[in-house]
C-alpha cells in the first residue's frame, strides 16, 4: 500500500518512491529539525551551567529563543511538504499494527512539540515583561510582567522539554532497534545518506 503521489511527480520524489525512501526534501527538513532540537537542548543545558545571571546566559538564551523559532517555522514547512508534496513509504509488511500505531503516536507527539515547545517559551518571555533579544531586533516588552502566568508557562516549557527529550529517544531507541535488531530498512528510509 503506498501513498498516492497526487500531482508532484518530480525528479526528487520518483527516486525515493522506487527505492522505499522518504523523499530528499522530507529528509533535509528532519535532518535539520534534528540539529535545530540539539542545540536547543544544547543551549538550554549551557544556560543552566553558566548560571542564569551571566553575560555568557543572556547571548546563550538569545541563541535558544532563534533556534526555537527556527525551529517551529521548519516544523511548519515539515507539515506543509508532507500533507501536500511528500513521498512516505509504508511500513514494512512485517511490522505489527501497534508497532506502526505507536510509531504513529510518537510522531505526532514530536510534532505537537515541535510546535507548543516555542510558543510556551515565547509567553514565557511575554509575560516577564521585558525587552528581548530575537536574532537582530530588539523585541520591545509587549505586555505587562506577570509572574504568576509567567511561571504556568516555564513550567509548561521546562515539562514540555522533557516529554520532547522523551519522545525523540523513544524514536531515536527505534530507529536503531530496527536497524542494529530487526535490519529491516526502516532507518535507512530517512537517513540523509544512501
Amino acid at each position: 500500500m503506498t501513498k498516492n503521489l497526487g500531482p508532484v511527480t518530480g525528479i526528487a520524489i520518483r527516486p525515493a518512491a522506487e527505492s522505499g525512501r522518504f523523499d530528499q526534501t522530507s529528509i533535509a527538513l528532519h535532518s535539520l529539525t534534528v540539529l535545530l532540537l540539539i542545540g536547543q537542548f544544547t543551549s538550554a543545558w549551557l544556560r543552566d551551567a553558566v548560571g542564569h545571571e551571566s553575560s555568557h546566559a543572556v547571548a546563550i538564551l538569545a541563541t535558544h529563543r532563534a533556534m526555537g523559532l527556527l525551529t517551529w517555522i521548519i516544523g511548519l514547512l515539515r507539515l506543509v511538504w508532507r500533507h501536500n508534496f511528500a513521498y512516505l513509504p509504508p511500513f514494512p509488511e512485517s511490522m505489527p499494527k501497534l508497532q506502526q500505531s505507536i510509531a504513529k503516536a510518537n510522531e505526532y507527539g514530536l510534532y505537537a512539540l515541535i510546535f507548543l515547545q516555542p510558543m510556551t517559551g515565547l509567553a514565557g518571555v511575554l509575560f516577564h515583561g521585558m525587552s528581548f533579544e530575537l536574532f537582530i531586533w530588539q523585541v520591545p516588552a509587549l505586555l505587562e510582567p506577570n509572574p504568576a502566568i509567567r511561571g504556568l508557562f516555564v513550567a509548561a516549557h521546562g515539562f514540555g522539554a522533557k516529554a520532547l527529550l522523551a519522545l525523540v529517544g523513544l524514536h531515536a531507541g527505534a530507529a536503531l532497534f530496527h536497524r542494529l535488531v530487526l535490519r529491516d530498512g526502516v532507518l535507512q528510509r530517512m537517513w540523509p545518506w544512501n
